[in-house]
């Protein structure tokens, strides 16, 4: 055999690929690389506000570096040749344990915003969540999406305008309805404090640099309509038309009086599935239980309003040991691959929410970016559950995890973050 018959036996020649985006996604092989991919596409200030979280933020590392703690115990010689991801959530069959999660000002990240994120987990059949501070709206979503959507309301003072955003959803089709209760106030977040990030962002020298640095970014701002708070426009006094910051639009509109008795409102103007989202311990789940809801969010607002509140992943068995399966619960925070739903079912949820997942997916490539992060998702969860042994999520029991020792956990992500905090760029 001559040495061109041999080269040919061991080599093949990729074919070029000419779409950027696709060229780009094919290096990717973890959320970690999108989040990268992201952080160099988007400005500072838009990347640091979907990264970063409250003060110093302790909470937003353990949320998903508490999942490094969790060591498998496979089981060998199983049949798993046909692997079943799907589960039943609130009477429904879904394909995989997964909801993407309700987050604002989902259009900095890229102009399509909600409506990309919506259309690809509707070609998966996953619920998608839209956020009362979307940048899309309610019928604007329901237009583009024939699959399961949830809204998610944060409680203004004024109820006739929560009742009517809540009437259009039920109007536009939305099966469940998430009520957040983890903010009273908002949370101190300290990378958007330094970057002085408002939104729609006000201009100034450092807007127009990074915009000057980000191209193709600021040409997608300023091809499309303002990004505004979609659901209120004209509805309140704030509905993001001017740049105002953040927290002083929450505090002004927000109602911090919230209490269970406002459960009971909800249920009288809502008569599918309420999803109570912002629990974080064991007494307030009891008593979510005792109000009648169908489901609990195990959240801390992705480590975004309470430093120091608990990690996501560490409430799960307790929450699930004491609801007894009186109501579902979905785990919130932290989840970065398909292994870590696997251990999060194993430790007692129903289902888990991603949402910085998605969203620097969405910032590195669009919606083909969002379509490779539930790909990829979706394939972990299979490749996780083959090699430790699970045919079926029924198959996913507590016996599968187990807690490592502490002095056992791997820390360099936890140390690669923190640096990425300290090296945040000041304007």
């Amino acid at each position: 055999m001559g040495f061109i018959e041999s080269f040919r036996a061991v080599a093949r020649f990729r074919r070029p690929e000419f779409d950027s985006t696709k060229r780009r996604l094919s290096r990717s092989a973890s959320v970690e690389d999108l989040r990268l991919m992201a952080k160099k596409r988007l400005p500072a200030g838009v990347f640091h506000y979907i990264d970063g979280g409250a003060e110093d933020e302790r909470t937003l590392f353990r949320n998903s570096d508490g999942f490094s703690r969790l060591e498998f115990r496979p089981r060998v010689l199983r049949d798993v040749s046909d692997i079943d991801t799907s589960t039943t959530l609130f009477g429904e069959r879904r394909p995989l344990p997964l909801i993407l999660a309700p987050t604002g000002f989902t259009r900095i990240a890229d102009p399509q915003g909600e409506l990309a994120v919506a259309r690809s987990a509707a070609r998966r059949n996953i619920p998608y969540g839209l956020s009362t501070l979307s940048t899309r709206s309610i019928e604007e979503v329901a237009a583009v999406s024939d699959g399961p959507k949830w809204f998610q309301v944060y409680t203004w003072k004024d109820r006739a305008m929560v009742k009517e955003m809540i009437d259009r959803a039920a109007a536009a089709g939305y099966e469940a309805l998430w009520l957040t209760v983890d903010t009273a106030i908002l949370g101190r977040r300290e990378r958007d404090v330094r970057l002085g990030m408002t939104l729609p962002p006000k201009l100034g020298l450092d807007t127009i640099v990074e915009g000057i640095r980000h191209p193709a970014w600021t040409w997608g701002l300023l091809r499309n309509e303002p990004i505004t708070f979609s659901n209120v426009t004209g509805m309140a006094d704030l509905d993001g038309t001017s740049a105002v910051s953040l927290s002083e639009y929450i505090n002004s509109q927000f109602d911090s009086s919230l209490s269970w008795e406002d459960v009971e409102w909800l249920r009288s103007v809502w008569s599918g599935p309420i999803i109570i989202k912002g629990i974080q311990t064991v007494e307030d789940a009891k008593l979510a239980v005792e109000s009648g809801v169908e489901g609990i969010a195990l959240s801390n607002h992705g480590g975004r309003q309470l430093d120091d509140a608990p990690a996501i992943v560490e409430l799960i068995e307790p929450v699930a040991q004491a609801v007894g399966g009186q109501i579902s619960v979905i785990a919130d925070g932290g989840v970065r691959r398909g292994s870590d739903i696997v251990k999060a079912l194993a430790l007692g949820a129903d289902a888990v929410m991603a949402g910085r997942a998605y969203l620097y997916a969405l910032g590195a490539a669009g919606e083909p970016g969002v379509d490779h992060v539930l790909d990829f998702l979706t394939e972990g969860m299979r490749r996780a559950m083959a090699l430790s042994g699970c045919q079926t999520v029924n198959d996913i029991s507590r016996d599968l995890v187990t807690w490592r020792p502490l002095n056992r956990v791997p820390t360099p992500t936890t140390i690669d973050r923190r640096q990425a905090v300290a090296s945040v760029e000041r304007p």
